[in-house]
């Protein structure tokens, strides 16, 4: 017959096991929960969430304090359950407290207890942080005490204890969103990568070419020039002499409306009216430029090499684009000026377009490193000016030189579909 002082002891065991319980639980939920969400609560004032941040951000001290109450409910219930076991079974009880306690405390107060707290971390770690956060400012001194120790302990080694950090690198950042997939619509999982991937884009990248700048010659015959305005198809038009090289300034839209209605239109007043053009190393990335424009104000640049030679142009809206993709919603047989489809398999292109065009135009992946358009490609790779009809393969796609003009290839024609990997 069990006495009074037995079911005493039974009774505290019971307790022992449930109390570490917590902490085990605690410990998990602790150290699992998601952070950032967290840092969502505590922006929010959320009070759990607030106390919870504040005990992660000492996390070796929440460790030790964990480890201490866990330890000590443990090692307290060994002793009970043998004392039980004892005088029930005699010697035998030993080994049988033993075995038991060892199932026991395994099942109910490890492997369960931590199994659901990783499932619903938050759910166990607000309602944790009650008790944890109390019991901190109670046990301080001894946690001190055996964090130190422990410091002391590793010193030697050359390890250092530092709290978790939670900051994460652009690739760590990029990984996140890619898994997260489920969680945001496809076109924001797009644009977000498409941030993150500007710093690797210059302006050389995805610059208008030179030889495809559109403007305005002043030396041209007037009647041509004002003929030229008066068609004009863009917002902001550069203006030179003779050659792209000699730019004068860029004409604004508003400005040239401006000029018209006040009748008297001459040269003079049109060179009067031009905005200054600003010009930018060939290797500025993106994010670098974005930022170059919302400071002046600006929305055009000319890209110039180390020699002050003119490369090409950029505007605010390429940059856009590579974030959200093309602004066209005309849908044709054209999937854009440079790209025609001829059939199922092959597409007629012009060789100037960049290759970071054709990889998103047509889902390929050409290397973005050294030669920038698709001429240059194959010329750097067959080190020489290629006679049409000449065939190449190049990263397993297979392509024909089409046309060869004044030592370039204009056209090629490329088959996606037909690539060996």
């Amino acid at each position: 017959m069990i006495e009074s002082s037995d079911l005493a002891l039974l009774l505290v065991l019971i307790f022992l096991i449930l109390v570490s319980a917590f902490f085990s639980s605690a410990e998990t939920g602790m150290m699992t929960i998601n952070r950032y969400r967290l840092k969502h609560h505590v922006r929010s004032k959320n009070a759990a969430a607030i106390r919870v941040s504040e005990l992660l951000s000492k996390q070796d001290k929440l460790i030790g304090l964990i480890l201490i109450g866990n330890n000590f409910v443990n090692i307290l219930a060994s002793s009970i359950a043998t004392i039980l076991a004892v005088r029930l079974w005699g010697d035998l009880g030993v080994a049988i407290a033993t075995v038991s306690l060892t199932f026991v405390v395994l099942i109910f107060a490890e492997v369960t207890p931590k199994t659901l707290a990783s499932i619903y971390p938050e759910k166990v770690a607000y309602p944790a942080s009650f008790i944890l956060k109390p019991l901190m400012y109670i046990l301080y001194p001894l946690v001190w005490l055996v964090n130190f120790i422990a410091i002391m302990l590793i010193r030697p080694f050359g390890l250092r204890a530092s709290n978790r950090t939670d900051e994460l690198n652009a690739d760590e950042l990029r990984s996140v969103v890619k898994e997260s997939s489920s969680l945001i619509p496809p076109s924001h999982q797009r644009m977000l990568l498409s941030v993150l991937n500007l710093e690797s884009i210059t302006v050389q990248d995805i610059m208008i070419p030179k030889s495809e700048i559109a403007g305005i010659d002043l030396e041209d015959d007037w009647d041509l020039v004002m003929n030229c305005l008066k068609h004009m198809q863009h917002t902001r038009m550069l203006v030179y002499r003779d050659e792209v090289d000699n730019v004068i300034g860029m004409l604004h839209a508003r400005d040239l409306a401006n000029l018209m209605s006040g009748g008297d239109f001459t040269k003079e007043k049109l060179i009067n009216s031009l905005r200054e053009v600003t010009y930018i190393p060939e290797g500025t990335p993106l994010t670098t430029q974005l930022i170059k424009f919302k400071a002046r104000r600006n929305r055009i640049s000319l890209v110039v090499d180390e020699y002050g030679d003119i490369l090409g142009l950029v505007t605010l809206e390429d940059i856009l684009e590579e974030i959200v993709g093309e602004f066209t919603t005309d849908i044709t047989q054209t999937i854009q000026p440079d790209i025609h489809k001829e059939s199922e398999q092959g597409y007629l292109i012009d060789g100037s377009i960049t290759l970071r065009e054709l990889n998103k135009a047509l889902k390929l992946d050409f290397p973005l490193t050294g030669a920038k358009t698709l001429s240059g490609l194959v010329v750097d790779y067959l080190e020489m000016i290629p006679e049409p009809l000449t065939c190449v393969r190049i990263s397993g796609y297979p392509m024909e030189i089409v046309q060869v003009k004044d030592n370039k290839i204009k056209t090629l024609r490329l088959y996606p579909k037909l690539r060996l990997y």
